[in-house]
């Protein structure tokens, strides 16, 4: 198993995320002779989960089931465990097609958190690309690193415990997008600069207030990055429903021609027709932050 290579089967060691509703799912580390604890029972990861293919419906011990799925960056980010505020699929879906990210892209990140966008990374520039991801943090470095090699993506990443508004992302002249979400990210402008190769490349800054994407943008300006542009995602979800609408009575034809000895047969109800609507939602998510996006030229030395 890995996140950025699918598996048929579950075999001993791997992550599964056992579902239980759209609502409800759960990270489990399979290991052969262990239990894990549902609702609906017991499963038992040597008879219920090792050898199965993924994606497979097992029956718990009390008679409910449950489904176990293979991990993607979609799913982890709904089932990490918050070290942080993290990224959603929303804006990390943006910051994936807006820095152009592909196979073999070098990226620099700062800082890694608990790691949702890191994984979301890291499958769109596998299996040649590399993350150089920087946490201020300690225990969160650590965490992040152990997380990386028991998902088996350790070998597309380098974690690093510093600084990035004082010591950078410890590289030079490599990247092909640089990613920042820190709370001073005007400081570390400079440095992701320094980090990006000198064929260019875009950056990403991630703020919750406008005031700093007002100073991140000025930095941004005055180290002679173009295209700067801060957006703001929101997600409407709109609910697709069945409606029934009654056919219109135009009454008889005009045109038809009646006969004398003839009986008008009076007026049927007119059967409904059903059709697909789309209802918006009454309430919107509200913000998360501003996507703040930049260019580096390719003349920039």
């Amino acid at each position: 198993m890995s996140f950025v290579e699918y598996s048929d089967c579950i075999q001993d060691g791997d992550v599964a995320i056992v579902y239980l509703g759209h609502e409800s799912m759960t990270p489990v580390k399979v290991k052969r002779g262990a239990q894990t604890q549902t609702r609906y029972g017991v499963i038992r990861h040597s008879t219920d989960l090792i050898g199965q293919r993924y994606g497979s419906k097992v029956t718990c011990s009390k008679g409910g089931w449950v489904y176990v799925l293979h991990p993607t960056p979609e799913l982890w980010t709904v089932n990490l465990p918050h070290r942080t505020q993290i990224l959603y699929t929303t804006d990390i879906a943006t910051i994936t097609m807006m820095l152009e990210l592909k196979p073999g892209s070098v990226v620099c990140e700062s800082g890694t958190g608990s790691g949702s966008l890191s994984h979301a990374i890291l499958r769109t520039i596998a299996p040649t690309g590399h993350l150089h991801t920087v946490e201020f943090h300690q225990q969160r470095s650590e965490k992040v690193l152990e997380e990386f090699k028991e998902h088996r993506v350790d070998h597309l990443v380098t974690v690093r415990n510093q600084d990035a508004c004082k010591d950078g992302f410890g590289v030079t002249g490599v990247a092909d997008a640089v990613f920042l979400d820190i709370p001073s990210p005007w400081e570390a402008v400079r440095h992701a600069k320094a980090a990006m190769k000198k064929s260019g490349g875009r950056v990403c800054s991630f703020s919750p207030c406008i005031e700093q994407v007002q100073k991140t943008c000025e930095a941004f300006s005055d180290q002679g990055f173009e295209d700067i542009t801060s957006i703001e995602v929101l997600l409407r979800v709109h609910d697709v429903r069945t409606v029934y609408l009654p056919l219109p009575d135009f009454g008889p034809d005009p045109s038809a021609q009646i006969q004398p000895d003839s009986t008008i047969t009076p007026p049927q109800n007119h059967a409904s027709i059903a059709v697909k609507t789309t209802i918006p939602p009454r309430d919107v998510q509200g913000h998360t932050g501003y996507l703040t996006f930049a260019t580096k030229p390719r003349t920039q030395l």
